[in-house]
């Protein structure tokens, strides 16, 4: 890439630019300081001259965008800094689409689909709004639908692209040298260089036209006399809609909204203009139920803006409605307790009735904590024959944060229910008969631990690690299969959650992450991916490195559920009692336990010690519970 670095600030690892503008370079990046590598956006900004008051400009203007990364639909500004000439904005990565595969010429959407995107981004401009912030490019290409959950996100501020056109003029005074926008859905004001909030109001207004017309917002006429824009006449809309729409285009400022929360007022009348979703209330809360959570209204200046904006009552009359998922597989199909808190800007979860504990586990009576999901975004890869990566794809997971105590936290990653084949079929180089018969298996939702319990985790909860520590980042190792069912139980016990080892069944149905080849990548392994012992191979594959150690959790490659080390590194204890096939097997997902005949439990999942042949994900290997070797460690699942 010309004139872009391969690491910027020493953790930014770059891995492929995005797109280039005339202020800036979007990239994409690692962020190499943290366990999984999330992903972000780096943006490189190339002012005109880095002048002493550029720099202070560019810093006064990342404090602002820090403020409104704290809006759940706003992504999250990272860091800021400067590197030679250049300025670099680092951004929360949102894995999905922009909107612009939604709303293009020649498709016309329906009323009730506007009605909701007017609903999802006043909630979120009127809270840009409040801290007096033009965003001066709204449009379908800025408007991204999160693919978790289908949350619409407000992405790339007029701010960020300003940060990479200033100058300083004569006076030392900080300017920007060109209007921010596009034309169409850019006001006249604006484009005469003098944008208000009213500005944004215009653009969302010609970003609906455009849907509902399936027209390019310059392409539209407008009155010879009035210069105001003609679209009714090609679209279908009730008349209420269409007034307000109307209003919001209108050629001059001071006859629109004059901001966004003008906007979400006229919405909330008691017309009901946006009326509540039927989609049932079991998938995923609409962001008037979260996205202004009680951590935005703490401070007295916020506190008194919105209760002059009355939004206490508009919430009221414009929330109740739902986001239909928009992945099926990411769609919880149990029926969790959902709950409102305001205190949290994401999804709230409640257990309702939880089982008892298997393996006589009891916990302890303890105040549960409300289970509030997040989002990541992460980079599959697929391999051919010989191993070399084919294919990559964004893709992103819901996860939880579970607090341990002494900085220590472990995430949970959503999986969703469904049904899949266990074991490997005949032609499946290398197996055993003891992945045999190939069965269906149904499934029912739950969450599992990102990696490996590790060994700082590991030692949070049991107060000692005698193994002692290589890294806390580094999978807990030389567990038996007691140590592992007692971490669970201690963990329990401190969560109130009922937290246990996985069955076979949803241990490899989360390995596999819905495919069907022997690695969850592909038909074969390299140790660019996993690791075992490189001194063997499996397929075409070369050989590779053999490290003769755990590496840190997070160090490869997930799959496409988000979970790390799912191949090799650590093998992971199963609940089951081992069993020589799969004949009469539970085929519900249940763990198969029947101790009375035989007590050895199974692991999975291969380690660093391994041939590569046992990382498969259909591999079952079995010991004594009572021992614990060095390749040995665990994951742990929560049942909701």
């Amino acid at each position: 890439m010309e004139n872009i670095v391969t690491t910027l600030a020493g953790r930014y690892e770059i891995t492929r630019r995005l797109g280039r503008g005339g202020f800036a370079i979007t990239l994409l990046a690692r962020d190499i300081m943290q366990p999984s590598k999330p992903l972000c956006v780096v943006k490189q900004l190339r002012p005109n001259r880095a002048h002493p008051r550029v720099i202070e400009f560019f810093h006064k203007e990342a404090k602002i965008l820090e403020k409104l990364g704290k809006h759940p639909q706003v992504p999250q500004l990272l860091a800021h800094f400067q590197e030679g000439e250049n300025l670099y904005i680092v951004q929360e990565f949102i894995a999905g689409h922009d909107l612009s595969k939604e709303i293009f010429p020649g498709k016309r959407l329906s009323e009730a689909y506007v009605r909701k995107l007017l609903k999802d981004v006043v909630e979120i401009l009127s809270f840009v709004h409040q801290y007096g912030v033009i965003h001066r490019d709204i449009k379908p290409q800025n408007l991204m639908r999160r693919q978790v959950d289908g949350r619409i996100f407000l992405i790339d501020f007029g701010a960020v692209k300003e940060l990479g056109t200033l100058v300083v003029n004569t006076r030392g005074e900080v300017a920007s040298s060109v209007i921010i926008g596009t034309p169409g859905y850019m006001p006249n004001e604006q484009n005469l260089g003098k944008a208000c909030l009213a500005s944004d109001v215009y653009a969302l207004g010609m970003t609906a036209i455009a849907a509902l017309t399936g027209v390019k917002p310059i392409e539209l006429e407008e009155n010879p006399e009035t210069g105001e824009v003609l679209w009714l006449q090609r679209a279908q809309v009730s008349a209420e809609l269409g007034e307000v729409i109307s209003k919001m285009v209108r050629r001059h400022f001071s006859l629109r909204y004059s901001c966004a929360t003008d906007l979400l007022q006229e919405l909330s009348t008691p017309t009901q203009l946006l009326q509540k979703s039927s989609v049932p209330s079991i998938i995923y809360p609409t962001i008037s139920s979260v996205s202004t959570p009680t951590r935005f209204l703490t401070s007295p200046s916020i506190i008194n803006f919105w209760k002059r904006r009355q939004v206490i009552k508009i919430l009221g009359l414009v929330g109740g409605g739902f986001i239909t998922a928009m992945l099926g597989h990411r769609i919880l199909q149990g029926a969790p307790k959902e709950t409102s808190n305001e205190n949290n800007d994401s999804k709230i979860l409640e257990p309702e009735n939880p089982e008892k504990l298997k393996n006589k586990i009891t916990p302890k009576p303890v105040s549960k904590s409300a289970i509030v999901l997040k989002s990541f975004g992460f980079e599959v890869v697929t391999v051919n024959a010989k191993g070399d990566i084919a294919d990559r794809q964004i893709l992103s997971a819901n996860y939880f944060t579970e607090y341990l105590g002494n900085n220590v936290t472990l995430d949970m990653v959503q999986i969703p229910g469904g049904e899949f084949f266990m074991g490997s079929p005949a032609d499946e180089e290398k197996r055993s008969d003891d992945e045999s018969p190939l069965h269906k298996v149904t499934i029912k939702p739950f969450f599992i631990g990102k990696f490996p319990i590790t060994q700082a985790q590991y030692q949070a909860i049991m107060g000692d690690y005698s193994s002692g520590l290589k890294s806390g980042k580094h999978p807990a190792e030389s567990l038996s299969w007691n140590n592992a069912n007692e971490f669970c139980q201690r963990l329990t016990e401190k969560t109130g959650r009922e937290y246990r080892l996985p069955s076979e069944a949803e241990w490899e149905y989360a390995c596999r992450a819905q495919t069907t080849t022997p690695f969850h990548f592909g038909e074969t392994i390299t140790t660019k991916l996993v690791n075992y012992d490189g001194n063997y191979t499996y397929a075409d594959a070369p050989k590779g490195e053999f490290r003769n150690e755990t590496t840190e959790v997070g160090s490869f490659p997930p799959n496409a559920f988000g979970l790390y080390d799912v191949h090799g590194n650590i093998r992971e204890w199963c609940q089951d009692t081992w069993q020589e096939n799969y004949k009469n097997a539970p085929n519900d997902g249940s763990a198969w336990i029947e101790e009375n005949n035989n007590t050895h439990r199974v692991l999975r999942g291969g380690s660093w010690s391994n041939l590569p042949a046992y990382c498969r994900s259909a591999f079952r290997y079995y010991d004594d519970p009572n021992y614990g070797y060095e390749d040995f460690g665990m994951r742990v699942i929560c049942s909701i």
